[in-house]
């Protein structure tokens, strides 16, 4: 482990940079999946077909190319536009923090549409049918009804769309973000030592995920908590 000497807070920051990055992704990844699931579960068609292509084009397409195309096509696009305003604007940068998020997120939360949208779908209409009869109108019944039916429903799923979130931040190590992977290229060409800085980046990265799934199985027993077993 001597290789590893004067490097260990580098992981520390990084570490830290990667609980950020999925934080922030996850929020938008829950926001992305629900515009998406709202959009596909519409009568209107024109929201029903950009639902239905937000998902087949960010399913069908690998997570690091989305990261370099929101990257560097968010930069060319806004220093476009900056320059019709002043000429002499050179570039503007994009941070990788907020490129690398967002682009995940868009695309994990093409996956969370699907499982939203069948959570939904698998709400018991005669749940919907009670909060109508207590006098609940359309939007108390979505928040007080719909929503926590869904989340009952979408909360596995929703684990494993958790894990894949948390393992996709390490792509962002590609538009030189500096979370684990980005520490452990730059400590394993100083010391020569690549098996022993990719191993502590797998051991961080298990660790989260651990985390993650410990997390998701408590929400899961807080979710069901009400709902009272029948006997055999």
């Amino acid at each position: 482990m001597e290789a590893l000497n004067g490097w260990w807070d580098d992981y520390l920051l990084a570490s830290v940079t990667v609980a950020k990055v999925f934080v922030c992704s996850l929020i938008l990844m829950v926001i992305f999946g629900l515009l998406g699931a709202s959009a596909k579960l519409s009568s209107n068609r024109l929201a029903n077909a950009v639902g239905n292509a937000y998902t087949v084009f960010f399913r069908g397409t690998p997570e690091i190319l989305v990261i370099l195309l929101l990257y560097f096509g968010s930069a060319v696009s806004l220093t476009t536009i900056a320059r019709v305003f002043d000429p002499s604007v050179a570039f503007v940068d994009i941070p990788p923090f907020w490129a690398g998020s967002i682009a995940i997120a868009l695309v994990v939360g093409s996956y969370a549409t699907e499982t939203f949208r069948g959570a939904f779908n698998g709400v018991k209409s005669g749940s919907i049918e009670a909060a109508r009869a207590l006098g609940m109108n359309g939007l108390q019944t979505f928040f007080y009804i719909r929503i926590p039916e869904m989340w009952r429903i979408a909360l596995p799923p929703f684990g494993n769309h958790m894990l894949s979130l948390i393992k996709d931040t390490a792509l962002i190590s590609i538009i030189g973000l500096n979370e684990t992977l980005f520490v452990a290229k730059q400590a394993a060409s100083t010391t020569g030592k690549p098996f022993t800085m990719y191993i502590v980046v797998g051991l961080i990265y298990l660790g989260f995920s651990t985390a993650i799934t410990i997390s998701v199985l408590l929400l899961e027993t807080l979710a069901n908590r009400h709902i009272q077993r029948r006997p055999s």
